[in-house]
């Protein structure tokens, strides 16, 4: 198995360059988190793991195309974003949030969070989705994402800010429950 730390990324995506699917596989592993929680900033929830797999689809077909092998998870990442943007044009606000997964009160509340997460800015979109969504820690979404790991604390920070606001959440509270 190959080995995906910052030193040897460029050498696991230049394996997948030259047809080695196995080293597209461990980019998958490595990154499908964080396509993932790049798609559910913007799209239906049991529409988001279709787009992963057209993303990676994309990504396969373009690898040969990628100029520099170190861009690859902003690359990557400018695909999913793209796909998503693509999926949701033309449909309305209302269709976009779909049918979550739980009891309806826990969806409804889920579908709330998600609504107001989707108000913010889409950077804060992205960084608190991978960070609550998908459990990625800021150093994991700097990684997968190409930002720096002082820009991801940032947006999450401000991102938590503007959404309790938009919840009505008072972080006092918020922090001793």
């Amino acid at each position: 198995m190959y080995s995906l730390a910052v030193d040897d990324l460029a050498l696991v995506v230049g394996r997948a360059r030259r047809g080695d699917r196995r080293a597209f596989g461990e980019l998958y592993a490595r990154f499908h988190r964080a396509v993932h929680g790049v798609v559910l900033a913007r799209v239906a929830y049991q529409d988001a793991a279709d787009l992963v797999q057209d993303v990676f689809a994309a990504a396969l077909e373009r690898l040969p195309q990628l100029g520099e092998v170190a861009a690859f998870p902003g690359w990557l990442m400018a695909i999913a974003r793209n796909r998503a943007i693509d999926h949701v044009r033309g449909k309305k606000p209302s269709e976009e949030l779909g049918e979550l997964p739980g009891p309806p009160a826990r969806a409804a509340e889920v579908a709330q969070v998600l609504a107001a997460l989707r108000e913010l800015p889409e950077a804060y979109q992205e960084t608190l989705v991978m960070r609550l969504v998908e459990g990625m820690t800021g150093p994991e979404i700097a990684a997968q994402t190409g930002l720096a790991e002082g820009s991801v604390r940032v947006n999450l920070h401000r991102g938590m800010k503007l959404l309790r606001e938009r919840l009505g959440i008072d972080k006092e509270a918020a922090d001793v429950g």
